[in-house]
């Protein structure tokens, strides 16, 4: 059965002043697509996403649309202007919609906050977790009635309940998505078409159409080709190494063809081995060695945020080795309670305890301690 095509990329490439992050790459989405995409930190996935969308232009290459076709873009981190209501947000999305009459939108912006499960659609946005911004991000695209939806990370900061609603959204109410995901459960689940960026492979891009495991599966069999198609050409290339070294003379046509057969194959097995080769940030974390039992500790802590109450009476312990994990739904104050243990907040009630010269990382939601005009070695420095 043909399949419209949606979007569709040819021979594009993208670069911010140094090495391409990708180059050449192409592909089309159909209707219909559901659309896992992966790749390494660093590959160009987001950016990818916001070529799709419009966001970026290309350096090189086309990316065309289907006439009138809808895109929805659901960014990492969703910006919202401060001060406004998540209806106020969602109804902004449908305003300049032509299509729609005054009833029709709010309408519209009724279902897409119900759909995201917004009980109270005059909650101001400076009071959302990370979790309900990501849900209202999704139900100001979904407002919009995308023929295609771009999600970039949707379940970074989503509990359970809300990667278990966004599942069932996109398998039963969209007709075409592409997501970036690093959550491979959800990708399983999700998904019924990979694509990865990645310089391992040939063209850059690599399909299979089917689930995730099936793209682990093909991606194996592929890189294992190409290890071996590698040792195949880089026995060639020694043979014809020692030919060139033993003297050939390019005097007749049949040498000269040999001669230049010899450097293209030079050529290919160094771009094949250049590719096989993926740089990593050569990060390492340590442990203080630090010998007391008791790193931090509070006792009979109420954890409040905005005048209402997180935790109560709470009584907890780190020591050296202790993992421990959060969990708890969207808004109910887990980013909080971190922000208490770090110091950034002072319990209503309690007391805290903290070891000698206790050394704290914290790693935060939006990453906004991080300065984003500074390179990667000044900002670890």
């Amino acid at each position: 059965m043909r399949r419209d095509a949606l979007l569709s990329c040819a021979g594009v490439t993208k670069s911010f002043g140094g090495p391409p992050l990708f180059e050449g790459l192409t592909f089309v989405l159909h209707h219909g697509d559901h659309v896992g995409l992966v790749g390494h930190n660093g590959a160009g996935k987001s950016t990818l996403l916001k070529i799709l969308s419009g966001v970026e232009i290309p350096d090189s290459g086309t990316c065309t649309r289907r006439k009138n076709v809808r895109i929805g873009y659901v960014p990492q981190t969703p910006v919202f202007a401060p001060g406004r209501s998540a209806a106020e947000i969602v109804a902004e999305a449908v305003a300049t919609d032509a299509r729609l009459d005054d009833h029709e939108r709010d309408e519209r912006v009724r279902l897409a906050l119900g759909q995201a499960g917004f009980t109270d659609p005059g909650v101001s946005t400076d009071l959302l977790s990370g979790g309900w911004r990501a849900r209202l991000a999704i139900a100001r695209e979904l407002a919009r009635t995308p023929d295609v939806l771009l999600l970039d990370e949707p379940t970074n900061h989503l509990d359970i309940d809300s990667i278990l609603w966004l599942e069932s959204l996109l398998r039963n109410g969209v007709s075409a998505f592409v997501v970036v995901s690093h959550d491979r459960y959800f990708l399983e689940r999700v998904a019924r078409r990979m694509l990865e960026i990645s310089r391992l492979h040939d063209s850059g891009l690599f399909h299979v159409t089917g689930t995730y495991a099936d793209f682990l599966e093909a991606r194996d069999v592929a890189l294992r080709n190409q290890a071996a198609y590698r040792d195949t050409l880089a026995g060639l290339v020694r043979r014809e190494v020692a030919w060139l070294r033993r003297g050939a003379k390019a005097r007749t046509s049949k040498s000269k063809a040999r001669i230049d057969s010899a450097e293209r194959s030079i050529e290919q097995l160094a771009d094949s081995r250049a590719r096989s080769v993926v740089s990593t940030a050569g990060i390492e974390f340590t442990s203080s060695g630090r010998k007391t039992k008791r790193l931090w500790s509070g006792e009979a802590l109420r954890v409040a945020f905005d005048g209402t109450t997180i935790v109560d009476g709470l009584d907890l312990l780190l020591t050296p080795g202790m993992r421990l994990g959060v969990l708890g739904p969207n808004g109910s104050g887990k980013t909080t309670l971190l922000r208490t243990i770090v110091g950034e907040i002072t319990p209503a009630a309690g007391t805290i305890k903290r070891a000698e010269a206790l050394r704290v990382v914290y790693f935060a939601q939006n990453r906004d301690v991080l300065d984003p005009g500074l390179t990667l070695k000044r900002a670890l420095a």
